[in-house]
C-alpha cells in the first residue's frame, strides 16, 4: 500500500495487521476510527486525492460547491477533494487546422480558399473558456471566424489580386483573424493560405486570354518580322543599284577593270583546282585559265 500523508511504501502484512488490530478493539470510536483509517486510505491507494497533470497541458478545477475555480494549474501532481473536485485538462500546445471556404471576389468570382492556422487557448483565461466554450472550443470558434474573415478580406480584391497581391491578403487575414481570435481566449501562432483555386468559367477565361494574348503577340511578330523584311528589301536594293553604278562608273572610266575581274575570277578558279587532288582536264577558255589568250591574239593580229 501507499502512505497517503508521506508517500512511503507501506507493507501490506503490516497494513493488514493494523486493520485486525483495531477491528478487535471493543471499544466503539475506535472502531470509527478505524472506519476513517480505512476509507482514507483506500482513497490514498486508488489515488483519489491527487491528479497529473501532463506536460504542455494545464489544469482548472469544477468544484460541486463552488463551481469553476479560478487557478490554473500548471503541469505536475496536485491534490483535489475526493467527489468534490474533478479536474479539467487542457492542451495549450499548438494545433495545427485547416479550414477551407469559399467566398466571393470583388468581380463576383467564386473563389476557394484553404487556411492553415496554428491555435492554442490562453492559459491564463482557461476558467473562462471552460465557462462559456467548454472543452472543444476550437470547433466552437474557429470555423466560424476564419469564414467570416475571409469572406470580408477577399471581397475587397479582384480574383487577379488574389494572386498577384497574395503576401498582401495573407496579411490581412491574419490581422483581422487574430483580433477576433482574442475575443474568444484564443492565441493564434501563425495564419497561411495554403490552397488558392477559382471555379472552372474564370479558369477558362484565364486561359482563353492568355492564348489571345499569345496569338496577339504572334501576330504582332509577323508584322514587325515583315516590315523588317521589307526594309532590308529596301536596303539591299539600294545597296545593289549603288554597286551597278558604282561598276558602270569603273567600266567607263578604266577599261581595263573587266581584265582585272576576269584575273581574280581565274585566280579563284586555279586555287580551287589546286586544293583537289584528282586530276582534272578542261578547255582553259571555259574556266577564264587562258589569260594569255588574248595577248597571243594580239600578237598574232600583228604579224599579219
Amino acid at each position: 500500500g501507499i502512505n497517503a500523508e508521506y508517500g512511503e511504501q507501506m507493507n501490506p502484512e503490516r497494513f493488514t495487521n493494523i486493520i485486525k488490530h483495531y477491528a478487535n478493539t471493543p471499544t466503539g470510536p475506535s472502531k470509527i476510527f478505524l472506519g476513517v483509517g480505512v476509507a482514507l486510505a483506500t482513497l490514498a491507494i486508488t489515488g483519489k486525492f491527487w491528479y497529473n497533470v501532463e506536460g504542455g497541458h494545464r489544469a482548472i478545477i469544477f468544484n460541486k460547491i463552488v463551481g469553476v475555480k479560478q487557478k490554473v494549474y500548471r503541469e505536475g501532481t496536485h491534490l483535489k477533494l475526493p467527489w468534490f473536485d474533478k479536474p479539467v485538462i487542457y492542451d495549450v500546445r499548438s494545433k495545427p487546422r485547416s479550414i477551407p471556404s469559399l467566398t466571393g471576389s470583388k468581380d463576383l468570382q467564386m473563389v476557394k480558399i484553404t487556411l492553415r492556422v496554428l491555435s492554442k487557448p490562453v492559459a491564463e483565461d482557461l476558467p473562462v473558456i471552460y465557462q462559456t466554450l467548454g472543452l472543444d472550443y476550437d470547433d466552437r470558434v474557429l470555423p466560424s471566424i476564419v469564414n467570416e474573415v475571409l469572406k470580408s478580406v477577399v471581397a475587397q480584391f479582384n480574383a487577379s489580386q488574389l494572386i498577384t497581391q497574395r503576401e498582401l491578403v495573407s496579411g490581412l487575414i491574419k490581422n483581422r483573424l487574430l483580433e477576433r481570435a482574442a475575443d474568444f481566449h484564443i492565441s493564434l501562432d501563425d495564419v497561411s493560405i495554403t490552397h488558392l483555386s477559382f471555379g472552372t468559367e474564370y479558369s477558362a477565361a484565364v486561359e482563353a486570354k492568355q492564348v489571345a494574348q499569345q496569338e496577339a503577340e504572334r501576330a504582332k511578330f509577323i508584322v514587325e518580322k515583315a516590315q523588317q523584311d521589307k526594309l532590308s528589301a529596301i536596303v539591299r536594293a539600294k545597296g545593289e543599284a549603288e554597286s551597278a553604278l558604282l561598276l558602270g562608273s569603273a567600266i567607263r572610266n578604266n577599261p581595263n577593270f573587266l581584265e582585272l575581274r576576269r584575273l581574280e575570277a581565274a585566280r579563284e578558279i586555279a586555287e580551287k583546282l589546286a586544293e583537289s587532288q584528282n586530276k582534272v582536264y578542261l578547255y582553259s577558255d571555259s574556266l577564264l585559265l587562258n589569260v594569255l589568250a588574248k595577248e597571243h591574239a594580239s600578237e598574232f593580229q600583228g604579224e599579219e
